[in-house]
């Protein structure tokens, strides 16, 4: 045999180069065709299936999932409040051990919209943690000073928010989100900062004019229009209005917001006809998208102004809103700015309008409708487009409007049979007192 195979070999030694490359190649094309075709067989008979095993944590992960949901019973608000309170007491806990974890499951947990989630999420980490004793040692001491400690049913720790008006105003703002937000879009500015100005001009305004005005903003939930001397859901001077447009134009202005804005507020007309169509965006109850356009720019433009000056206010929602409230005459830059304005009296207390804004933007109210912004102020870098100049310029209404200048009238002149659209009240050494309800 082995003779044979030398004999062999000595033969295919002799062949010539290019016959001995043949048959190496030929060779190695044999040796694939049987591997491919030994690979086949063995997928068909089967011999590379993984048959699988039961999981040693499978009925564990079971028992997780059994676990209820939140919605599976009917719990009253009040009940949902204190089962987040106490997930998240547990998430504290459980951050002590591992804190990446942790993080990840309050996330989920908020997105979820479900607490019981957190207990969920802990329990599936459970697998990999050998000892639960220390972790459930401690949550135990943390529930246990907790319990110490009875369940307040105390108002809204906010005095002013303990109010009928409150949750009326609130409604009421809701139903202007759409407005508000694109406001907030055009102009750069967070939507929540301009809630704030429209809180503080309408507690201002309830509280002032309070047993007419609750007529509409209590049963029909609607923003007040002013319109004696401040005009608008949001109390704009005709002589404010006109400083914000000249500022939206010259670019020496340290009011200056850039070359994107400088339409944001054009009009559809020339001449003297542009004073009517100033007053008619503002005291126009059916739409209030200029009411906030003209808010957002006051916001936008003091802090613009400050900045240049050196000082940054666009983390104070204090000083914005203080400064809103003041006016461009009184907002002079200058270190260690403090929060103020005009007094408002609520249920005996007396508060300032900046205090009002900078309550309602830390408290949480209406999150969900406005949420915080990263970045307060954004600054846009491409001009508005004609489609959005349009937008702005055809979002009036066709509403009926008091006549320019009837806030002069005496209040024994106005007439008792003035239309229930359109309600006048007028009363005198009262600047806020006129107002323009909502349909």
């Amino acid at each position: 045999m082995a003779s044979k195979f030398g004999i062999a070999l000595r033969s295919w030694c002799k062949r010539s180069a290019g016959r001995k490359i043949f048959d190496i190649v030929v060779g190695l094309f044999a040796l694939a065709g049987f591997a491919i075709i030994g690979a086949w067989a063995v997928y068909q008979l089967g011999l590379t299936n993984n048959k699988g095993a039961e999981d040693r944590n499978s009925r564990y992960m079971l028992s997780v999932s059994e676990m209820k949901r939140l919605d599976d019973d009917d719990y009253t608000p009040e009940q949902v409040q204190q089962r987040w309170m106490r997930q998240y007491l547990k998430l504290a806990v459980f951050s002590k051990f591992f804190p990446t974890n942790a993080q990840l499951i309050t996330t989920a947990a908020q997105y979820g919209h479900d607490p019981m989630l957190v207990d969920r999420m802990i329990a599936a980490s459970g697998i990999y943690i050998e000892d639960m004793s220390e972790f459930n040692s401690l949550l135990k001491e943390v529930e246990a000073v907790m319990n110490r400690h009875p369940q307040q049913q105390s108002p809204n720790v906010i005095p002013w928010m303990g109010g009928v008006e409150w949750p009326a105003l609130k409604n009421a703002i809701v139903r202007d989100k759409a407005l508000i937000i694109e406001a907030g879009r055009l102009t750069g500015v967070e939507p929540r900062l301009i809630v704030g100005c429209l809180i503080g001009e309408q507690i201002r305004l309830f509280n002032t004019n309070r047993e007419n005005i609750k007529k509409y903003l209590g049963p029909v939930n609607v923003l007040n229009v002013q319109s004696q001397f401040s005009y608008g859901v949001n109390g704009i001077k005709i002589s404010t209005a006109k400083a914000i447009e000249d500022h939206l134009k010259d670019p020496a202005s340290p009011y200056y917001m850039g070359s994107r804005y400088e339409h944001l507020l054009d009009y559809t007309v020339e001449g003297k006809a542009q004073e009517d169509e100033r007053y008619n965006r503002l005291v126009d109850y059916r739409n209030h998208l200029y009411s906030y356009l003209y808010t957002a720019c006051i916001l936008h433009q003091t802090m613009l102004q400050w900045k240049r000056a050196g000082y940054d206010i666009s983390n104070r929602p204090d000083i914005l809103f203080t400064l809103f409230n003041v006016g461009f005459a009184q907002s002079v830059p200058k270190p260690n700015p403090v929060c103020g304005g005009s007094h408002i009296k609520i249920h005996g207390e007396t508060y300032t309008f900046g205090a009002i804004g900078f309550d309602f933007y830390y408290s949480g109210e209406l999150v969900e409708d406005f949420p915080f912004w990263r970045q307060h102020f954004i600054p846009g870098d491409k001009e508005l487009t004609d489609e959005e100049i349009a937008y702005i310029q055809g979002s009036m209404s066709d509403c009926k409007r008091p006549p320019r200048g009837w806030e002069y009238v005496k209040k024994d002149s106005v007439s008792s049979t003035q239309p229930v659209e359109t309600p006048y009240y007028v009363e005198e050494e009262d600047e806020y007192a006129g107002t323009y309800a909502n349909e």
